[in-house]
């Protein structure tokens, strides 16, 4: 009997210092549990759920698998070598897309709204005067940007459809003798391409820097920012380079440059400082200084983009898109659509706009190929909602059996959507 009384009283000696650790470990979740107001989010609890859609917007477009292969790729840290070495290869598929010799060539690391502020904030400085062409949400957005810089904004105004003559700008840029002219080549809330023949050439001669948005038109239109003399020119990663959105190319002119250089005030924004930002990519001659962490993976997404499209060729690329939206145009028509933008040579490849079809609500459209068919389209943006509907063929989506698949199904919308009675 004493001799199993001491046998237990060993075990329970034995076992205490464990029952006890387990003890505080349940006291210690208890605490905790208890000082958490929030629970975990019962969504983040299930996995991620992406449905497969065909993506006929105006951006983002569908990304190839070789884009996804790169962006899921191991990141690297942002001043390794290897990851500068991309960072090079960015520059010089830029340079290619451009048509631009431009040593201060780069990529923002943000969306195409980031490009236009690091453009207009590197630009100018408070009480420069800009003239800004409006004829969709574009020129709208640069203005706000250009007032919010405290800039003297003068707005050239043509309506939703139109673009502008060079008469248009001469007589603007006599009137308000800016600084920098802001225009949109690719318009994509109205679907116009602009011309830009002779537009650098005419603002040079009245001493002013010519800035254009090429996000909805790179790739799809021909631009030549060196020939055209153009100043600044940026575009985004998501529509033509079918990239993920997030990284978006610039590039800026000797004249831009210099300007810059001659700035009395620092730039109101550090992220988006010219002056760092071409020292990180190498555009200075400067040994490379830390600026702010990269977006890694987007950049090996926008390498492969560019990588893309100079293995297609600029020339090619340009046809592929004008023979696709000639056939999509033909096919809306046949379908007793209404093209929304009259001239052909005013049409923007990657963008089509066509009204809204009288007695039909523009959302039921969209959303029955959405539902229906699993593809997306999108109705207007600006000054172009209720007007339109926008239809994108871009990059590796700009193909001919898309073009029959999209008007298939607005043939399908067009015959069951409920016609409204407003």
């Amino acid at each position: 009997m004493r001799c199993a009384a001491v046998l237990r009283a060993a075990r329970a000696a034995s076992t205490a210092p464990l029952l006890w650790a387990r003890l505080l470990g349940t006291a210690r979740r208890n605490m905790a549990t208890s000082l958490l107001c929030v629970p975990p989010p019962q969504g983040l609890l299930r996995p991620l759920a992406v449905p497969e859609r065909l993506l006929l917007g105006p951006g983002p477009s569908n990304v190839p698998p070789r884009i996804l292969a790169a962006g899921g790729r191991q990141l690297l840290g942002h001043m390794h070598p290897e990851v500068l070495q991309v960072m090079d290869e960015i520059k010089a598929g830029i340079q290619y897309a451009f048509q631009t010799q431009n040593r201060l060539t780069l990529a923002i690391s943000g969306t195409g709204h980031c490009a236009m502020e690091a453009a207009f904030l590197n630009l100018l400085e408070h009480g420069d005067t800009v003239l800004v062409a409006v004829n969709g949400i574009w020129g709208q957005r640069a203005a706000d940007i250009a007032r919010r810089l405290g800039a003297n904004v003068h707005e050239l105004l043509k309506p939703p459809g139109e673009y502008f003559a060079l008469q248009d700008i001469e007589e603007g840029l006599v009137r308000h003798k800016p600084s920098v002219l802001f225009i949109t080549h690719g318009e994509s809330s109205t679907g116009v391409l602009q011309p830009l023949e002779g537009l650098g050439k005419l603002c040079h001669r009245h001493g002013c820097l010519l800035l254009v948005d090429a996000v909805a038109s790179l790739g799809g239109a021909p631009i030549f920012m060196d020939q055209q003399e153009i100043d600044v020119l940026y575009t985004g990663s998501q529509k033509v380079l079918n990239a993920p959105p997030g990284s978006a190319p610039i590039s800026f002119s000797n004249q831009a440059r210099e300007k810059m250089l001659r700035r009395k005030t620092k730039p109101p924004s550090f992220y988006l400082d010219m002056g760092w930002l071409a020292n990180y990519w190498g555009c200075d001659g400067e040994p490379r200084r830390y600026h702010h962490t990269a977006p890694i993976n987007s950049f090996f997404s926008l390498r492969e983009g560019l990588a893309m499209l100079a293995e297609l060729g600029l020339e090619s690329s340009w046809e592929r898109h004008q023979a696709n939206c000639a056939q999509l145009c033909k096919g809306l028509r046949d379908l007793g659509l209404e093209l929304f933008v009259k001239e052909e040579k005013a049409r923007l490849p990657t963008i089509t706009t066509v009204r809204v079809p009288e007695g039909y609500d523009w959302k039921d459209i969209i959303a029955f190929l959405m539902d229906n068919h699993a593809i997306e389209i999108s109705g207007g943006l600006g000054p172009s909602v209720g007007k339109v509907l926008r239809i994108g063929l871009m990059g590796c989506n700009s193909t001919s059996g898309n073009v029959d698949r999209v008007l298939g199904a607005l043939r399908d919308a067009l015959g069951c959507c409920r016609r409204s009675r407003l």
